[in-house]
């Protein structure tokens, strides 16, 4: 199986990230030339190998040469240049110039060296080198060269970008297929842009090979395939096929039989015909009879069919998720009509809204009300147009929205414009219809458009002039306090939910009867925000719930469902005297991620999202590393009060409105060098730093094509408190300069490690690292 292998070079402390880096590049026969005395800011790496024995990975780094090793030139080198500028070099010291979008072939037995001047993005391909060598005319070495306008070459670009594009998402069966037909074009290309003086009979022998070899690939499956067929399909000689075959040192047979024995390796291990037996695989590609295909399999392999199977397979968990499912199979779409938008609605779109955002302006007061053209819910993606453009030190008053507010209609959206606006849902308009990064039409559970794939109520994005990728964003919490609810018969008073759900941890654990139950609880506080607690109003069960296109909710499935209340029992006087202090904080605060288009809402990672720290509240800081231009920042999940662990799924959910100033700082400029790197959120207090660690930092890179629903199901809090471990250490050796084994020391004595979150999906673990413990001037 294809196994992906990230690193992150920022995770390390900048002393030790050149070597990091070096280290890496040996995994692909690379070298680097870094200069003397040079900074380095910033490199990742994420590498996919195949079952066909090659690699691919993605680069991203700062302006740097890269070497290729020839003592480890079993392979040749394809690149797609995402973006970036350089040229590469070969023996005879002539330079390819290449830019964004070129494609090149390096080998590395030409002891070559690839040299890009500015920031880049390099997807590379490496296979074996019997896959171009010897097939081109040249002997054992391959050509290094920028390829040009050939029609392969033109082919083959637009699907290394979707790659690069999608890297992360690629499963086993995708990346065999994609480094097959990128070896193939590139191979036409080669034959293709030959170059004058190379165009003898050895090239002609090699367009020959080339051609029978793709005749000998559409025929695999014809059991009695000979050399007559294929000599006869393409026109040339039986002894003369034979001799191209022999100029490779093999017999026509016997490359036949080792296409078709690749054929049925990579079918046994992918999982799109996990249901055809061993002896249907082997008679799809040309073997008569499974006895002979086992004996010829185990001589090539050193394994049995059956054996190479199973060593290749495995079996996942399966649990609760809050909305995305974390098995593989599929359920029946249940029935329900498709929203239909107000024919208002229809031809002025909340994204044309979006796309009227203003220009920047100079630092100042901006304010961004929560409306249905100034939200986006349950999901990020880079693509959302900006609702508000802002200068680094803009102050920002951003109002937010409960996903739960429908809990309770009468308390927490009646009469409220902005609310209404937002959760405005009858049987013929949905004011927001995506909630989730699911499908828009629910062909997997058929619950609503998005799925619930992601829940919460996300205002922005907020575009800052001047950020870039490798930048810092500093959200700096100025104030928060509740939304009043705006119903006069509950006037001075605001509310929020809490729900005790079935992705809560608590869940599989439950005592009494009944033990698959979800508890909403109604909580209240002065709208003013001065009593500095709230107490519990009454709770009820959740009931299964018809939403107003007739999808039946038997649980807490999608956000925003209308409940229906005379379908409830209510109980007051539920924790009796019990005052809850408030501790107002955004669950949410979110930069977009680089990957993909949408990403579900509800696991967190390097790019913020749904922290759930409640440290993140007024006279806080939170910082985020920017990765696409203009940070696009979003905000929501508000809550009222959490405490660590966030164990029943949710915390006190309350619409809060807070003030907000963002400072960018720069990389490499800023004045908080500990910023430059930073590759997590980071929340800092009057009185502490707090370091973030998760199940997987970069989940949406490090898990492939799944990973918004594997996640669910390989988190761990080993694997966060690891990650929070290893942040923690980088921040001291950087911002106070310990050395290694001060900071481990200082780590175990006196910080303290807790749990932020084990309700996302992602798992989170915090370290506190007080900051009176260091000397004055250090803090």
């Amino acid at each position: 199986m294809s196994r992906t292998v990230p690193v992150s070079i920022a995770a390390f402390p900048a002393s030790k990230q050149e070597a990091a880096w070096r280290e890496t590049l040996g995994m692909l026969s690379l070298s680097d030339q870094w200069p003397k005395g040079a900074a380095f800011h910033f490199g990742e790496i994420s590498i996919k190998r195949s079952p066909t024995l090659a690699t691919l990975a993605l680069l991203r780094s700062t302006a740097q040469v890269l070497k290729t090793r020839a003592d480890e030139a079993d392979g040749v080198l394809i690149g797609f240049v995402h973006y970036g500028r350089g040229h590469l070099t070969d023996t005879g010291r002539r330079a390819f110039e290449f830019a964004d979008g070129d494609l090149w072939v390096c080998d590395p037995l030409a002891a070559g060296t690839i040299q890009f001047r500015n920031d880049f993005e390099l997807l590379l391909l490496r296979v074996p080198r019997e896959r171009l060598a010897g097939r081109i005319g040249r002997g054992a070495e391959v050509a290094t060269i920028v390829l040009g306008e050939s029609v392969s070459a033109a082919a083959t670009r637009p699907m290394m970008r979707a790659l690069a594009a999608n890297f992360a998402m690629m499963e086993d069966g995708e990346l065999i297929a994609a480094e097959t037909a990128i070896t193939e074009l590139v191979l036409s290309a080669l034959l293709a842009e030959a170059r004058p003086e190379e165009d003898n009979a050895t090239q002609v022998q090699a367009a020959h090979l080339a051609r029978v070899c793709a005749q000998i690939e559409a025929r695999l499956r014809e059991p009695d395939l000979s050399v007559a067929d294929i000599a006869k399909a393409e026109g040339l000689s039986p002894r003369y096929v034979q001799r191209l075959f022999e100029g490779q040192d093999r017999a026509f047979s016997d490359y036949v039989r080792h296409r078709r024995l690749e054929r049925c390796r990579l079918d046994l291990i992918n999982p799109h015909h996990a249901d055809r037996s061993i002896a249907e695989i082997g008679y799809r590609w040309g073997f008569g009879d499974q006895a002979h295909f086992s004996r010829v399999f185990s001589a090539a392999y050193g394994i049995a069919p059956r054996e190479f199977r199973k060593s290749s397979s495995g079996a996942v968990e399966t649990r609760w998720t809050r909305g995305r499912p974390i098995h593989s199979g599929v359920r029946p779409m249940r029935p329900g009509p498709s929203p239909v938008p107000a024919p208002e609605e229809a031809d002025a779109p909340a994204a044309e809204a979006r796309a009227r955002a203003p220009e920047p302006s100079e630092p100042g007061r901006h304010h961004l009300p929560v409306s249905r053209e100034t939200v986006h819910w349950g999901y990020l993606s880079r693509s959302i147009p900006p609702v508000l453009r802002v200068r680094s030190g803009a102050i920002v008053t951003v109002e937010t929205l409960t996903q739960h507010a429908y809990d309770d209609h009468e308390r927490m959206i009646k009469g409220d414009p902005g609310a209404e606006s937002v959760f405005r849902w009858s049987r013929d308009y949905k004011a927001v219809d995506r909630r989730g990064a699911g499908p828009v039409n629910a062909s997997i559970f058929g619950r609503g458009a998005g799925e619930g794939f992601g829940v919460h109520i996300c205002t922005g994005p907020i575009f800052v002039h001047g950020a870039e990728p490798g930048d810092v964003l500093e959200v700096q919490i100025r104030d928060l306090r509740p939304r009043p609810c705006a119903n006069p018969a509950y006037a001075g008073q605001a509310f929020g939910s809490n729900a005790a759900s079935a992705w809560g941890f608590h869940h599989d654990d439950l005592l009494d009867e009944p033990r698959k139950r979800e508890v909403v609880t109604i909580y209240r506080t002065d709208a003013a925000g001065e009593s500095g607690y709230a107490e519990a109003v009454y709770s009820f069960r959740w009931v299964p719930q018809t939403d107003p296109f007739g999808v039946v909710h038997e649980t807490i499935d999608y956000p925003g469902i209308p409940v229906d209340h005379a379908r409830l029992t209510e109980r007051h006087g539920v924790m009796k005297g019990v005052r809850v202090p408030v501790r107002p904080h955004f669950g949410f605060i979110a930069v977009a991620p680089r990957e993909s288009d949408i990403v579900d809402s509800v696991p967190p990672g390097y790019f913020g999202g749904n922290v759930d720290n409640w440290r993140a509240g007024k006279g806080s800081s939170v910082y985020l590393p920017v990765t696409v231009p203009g940070a696009l920042l979003s905000v929501g999940d508000p809550h009222l009060a959490q405490g660590d662990g966030e164990i029943s799924g949710t915390a006190l959910e309350c619409s809060l409105t807070g003030e907000i100033r963002l400072v960018l700082h720069k990389r490499g400029e800023t004045e908080k060098a500990f910023l430059n790197g930073l590759n997590a959120p980071l929340i800092e207090t009057e009185g502490a730093f707090l370091l973030h660690g998760f199940s997987y930092t970069n989940y949406l890179r490090e898990l492939g094509r799944n990973a918004q629903s594997e996640v669910f199901k390989r988190s761990s809090l080993s694997r966060a408190l690891r990650s929070a471990v290893r942040a923690t250490r980088k921040f001291l050796m950087e911002r106070y300069e310990l050395d290694e084994d001060e900071a481990i020391s200082l780590m175990s004595v006196a910080v303290d490690f807790g749990v932020t979150q084990v309700a996302d999906g992602n798992w989170g673990v915090h370290a506190k690292v007080d900051k009176p413990m260091f000397p004055a001037p250090e803090r």
